[in-house]
């Protein structure tokens, strides 16, 4: 027989991803009673099952690719990499799948932690159904927050489950290399794991619905991020379907629409997310289970005056860096609202308003070579309205590039409103490039004007002094 209590907090968090963390950050912080819920790991699916693992797998691999274009260096790191070390590196950054230390964190803050499954029972109720059938009713006085993500969405084939296809968490929790894996899609998920699994040993073939890679990103990103998978000896075939997956005696085989036979011993699909809101009681306070949950800028659920949906959750920006923006935004505008100060809604870039999810969302792709990209593309921003013109240069032409390895190729592009002599997006493609965004983003989001950037002087020699070409040639043009 199961025990239920009743207790009542400032606020109630569903979900303790880095979103919900950061949202209980924040409420503790402005003094707030928090409770935090959480059916599985504390730290959510980037820490466990996506950015960390994931990005623990493809350091080695950029690192050597890197050292490869270097003389000097480049015959000593010919040989494979030590594909059982990398995954026991992976294991470490996944904590081998342990919360202790994310919870005492938590708890270290002064929220309270239930752990099981929530669900809401009615405005401002949930009810929490811990793996010991306890149950405990948890009220908000102001606000609850809904941050239970999202998850991988499985294509409709007939069988599939019989199959055991991996998703992103298979992925980037394998304690073996397969080999040899097919990978379907053509997202960041797909060329990430497939520029990983190629580098720890597989023969992966990459299966794209499309014309290409990276389809978000401005066409030449995934022109050279295709281009560099199949010269690294991924078998990269666009314009391709799925029309069946069977699985016997332990091999997958898949015919496609064009109609080829390719076996392997695992299948990823990755081919999409969807909210992780069917069983969270939203038919109980008038909302569709297993939909997006629309919010304006503060987050704050449209037409709803108590619930908060933050993170991948209202389909904004489905990006762990993102997601904790807005949950920076979401804590200062519950903590603004229970002391009845008047919300900065009004004000595009104030305390309270998520304005970087519209005009300055970040990106890095972890593959090589990197792809990184902030604010509009070209066919983006024409398509907004505005009157912009594309500026394009050569990494490779740059000499802080040239010394960062022979051979190196990428492109740089800045998308300038006319308007207003302001950047509107910029990506880079190349090696090392993630750490570049930072300061397109910085411009991006800081609405900086042409006639500024002049005087942000980049040091020589580095890759940065790409923002020097890319302004002589806007000038010059």
């Amino acid at each position: 027989m199961t025990e239920t209590d009743s207790i009542a907090y400032d606020v109630v968090v569903l979900g303790a991803g880095p979103v919900g963390e950061n949202v209980a950050d924040r409420t503790r912080a402005a003094g707030l009673s928090t409770a935090v819920v959480e059916s599985e790991l504390v730290g959510g699916e980037c820490s466990y099952w996506a950015c960390m693992p994931s990005k623990a797998l493809l350091r080695p691999v950029i690192a050597q690719a890197d050292a490869r274009r270097l003389p000097g260096l480049s015959q000593s790191v010919q040989g494979p990499l030590d594909a059982a070390a990398v995954l026991a590196r992976r294991n470490e950054y996944t904590s081998n799948w342990h919360d202790d230390g994310q919870v005492g964190w938590l708890t270290g803050i002064g929220a309270e932690l239930y752990r099981g499954h929530g669900r809401l029972t009615g405005p401002r109720t949930l009810e929490v159904t811990g793996p010991d059938g306890v149950r405990h009713v948890l009220t908000a006085r102001h606000a609850v927050v809904v941050c239970t993500g999202s998850r991988a969405v499985l294509p409709d084939l007939p069988a599939l489950a019989d199959v055991k296809p991996w998703t992103s968490r298979e992925a980037t929790g394998a304690q073996a290399v397969p080999g040899r894996l097919i990978v379907v899609g053509g997202g960041v998920v797909a060329t990430e794991m497939a520029t990983a699994y190629q580098a720890l040993g597989s023969r992966v073939t990459l299966l794209v619905r499309g014309k290409g890679l990276l389809n978000r990103m401005e066409p030449f990103a995934g022109e050279l991020v295709a281009d560099a998978l199949s010269e690294a000896g991924t078998d990269v075939r666009t314009g391709t379907s799925v029309e069946s997956v069977t699985r016997a005696n332990g091999t997958v085989v898949v015919v496609t629409d064009q109609g080829d036979r390719i076996e392997a011993d695992e299948i990823l699909f990755a081919t999409g997310r969807a909210p992780r809101t069917d069983d969270i009681g939203l038919d109980t306070v008038g909302l569709t289970p297993g939909s997006w949950l629309e919010v304006d800028d503060s987050l704050r659920v449209t037409g709803n005056e108590w619930l908060y949906a933050v993170g991948d959750v209202n389909h904004r920006a489905l990006l762990t860096h993102q997601g904790k923006y807005q949950a920076r935004i979401a804590g200062a505008a519950i903590a603004a609202r229970a002391s009845g100060v008047p919300l900065l809604e009004s004000d595009p870039w104030g305390a309270h308003a998520a304005t970087a999810d519209h005009s300055a969302v970040p990106q890095v792709v972890f593959t090589d070579p990197e792809a990184a990209a902030v604010g509009l593309s070209l066919a983006e921003a024409e398509q907004a309205g505005h009157r912009v013109r594309a500026v394009d240069y050569d990494l490779a032409s740059v000499s802080g590039a040239s010394l960062y390895g022979d051979g190196y190729r990428g492109r740089a592009r800045m998308i300038v409103d006319l308007e207003r002599e302001i950047l509107l997006g910029v990506t880079f493609v190349g090696p090392g490039v993630g750490e570049l965004i930072h300061s397109a983003t910085v411009a991006v989001a800081g609405q900086v004007p042409i006639s500024r950037l002049w005087h942000a002087v980049p040091s020589y020699p580095t890759i940065s002094e790409v923002w020097l070409r890319l302004l002589e040639s806007y000038r010059d043009n």
